[in-house]
């Protein structure tokens, strides 16, 4: 048997979107993982420096004694490949390497727009930007350093839109289903590289800025009466899923659909 290495200490994970609910809930998963962390926002740097903050203090209660993994915070617009380029540059200069050993594509973007006749072209092209640009940029610049060491887990945020399910519209749909087709691309190219790509498709997921509570989806085919399991999802939830991903380098190519059951 070859030697297996599904160890995540010491590892440096790059989540996107990290003062979101999801994102952060990301961070704290892996941070107790003793994974170094750097952590991408766009304009709330209020919340990304509370994070900051609960991570050391969670870190400290988890384990006082221990060395406390790095943590760094960008201010980064996806949708720009020269900040993503930034972004690498800073991540080089502050963690030392060239890019994450972990790829956490989170950072996402739609607005509810049901019917085509009111999605501008406009509308459509940002939400491609945001949703699947910036993943197939953060991938391309990320796969190298991955190549050259062996180990790679690559993870994009995608969303049951994918699946043809979903509150946004077709725009939105489109964004995430690409995102399927760039991981399954993806993981078959470099599995011989030590690099999984799979994705997380959640759904109807409370406490973040796309959904807030249940009155938010009420009347809409999300509502929690539409549910199986009779509630929102959370992020921590999500969360879960990407650890799994993280630790389990013999899982590649697959999208979970984490939606209680909603079809």
């Amino acid at each position: 048997m070859p030697n297996i290495d599904n160890a995540l200490e010491g590892k440096l994970a790059l989540i996107t979107g990290a003062s979101g609910g999801i994102g952060a809930a990301c961070a704290r998963a892996l941070y107790l993982q003793n994974v170094h962390l750097a952590m991408t926002y766009s304009s709330s740097e209020d919340k990304i420096l509370a994070l900051e903050e609960e991570l050391w203090a969670l870190r400290n209660n988890h384990a006082p004694d221990a060395a406390n993994p790095i943590i760094s915070t960008h201010k980064v617009d996806v949708g720009s490949a020269a900040d993503l380029e930034r972004l690498f540059r800073s991540i080089r200069d502050l963690h030392g390497q060239d890019g994450p050993d972990i790829l956490v594509s989170n950072a996402g973007y739609g607005r509810r727009i049901p019917d085509i006749a009111d999605i501008s072209v406009d509308e459509f092209d940002y939400t491609i930007t945001v949703n699947l640009r910036a993943a197939f940029i953060l991938s391309k610049l990320a796969i190298p350093h991955m190549a050259a060491r062996g180990w790679g887990r690559i993870i994009y945020v995608s969303s049951l839109a994918a699946h043809g399910g979903g509150i946004n519209g077709c725009h939105y749909a489109a964004s995430k289903a690409g995102l399927h087709g760039l991981m399954k691309n993806l993981a078959t190219k470099h599995a011989k590289d030590g690099i999984t790509v799979n994705d997380v498709a959640p759904a109807m997921i409370g406490e973040t800025g796309m959904i807030p509570d249940e009155k938010f989806v009420e009347g809409t085919p999300g509502d929690v009466r539409n549910i199986p399991v009779g509630r929102l999802g959370t992020p921590r939830e999500v969360a879960n899923v990407v650890l799994m991903f993280c630790q389990t380098g013999y899982l590649t190519g697959q999208s979970v659909l984490l939606s209680g059951g909603l079809k």
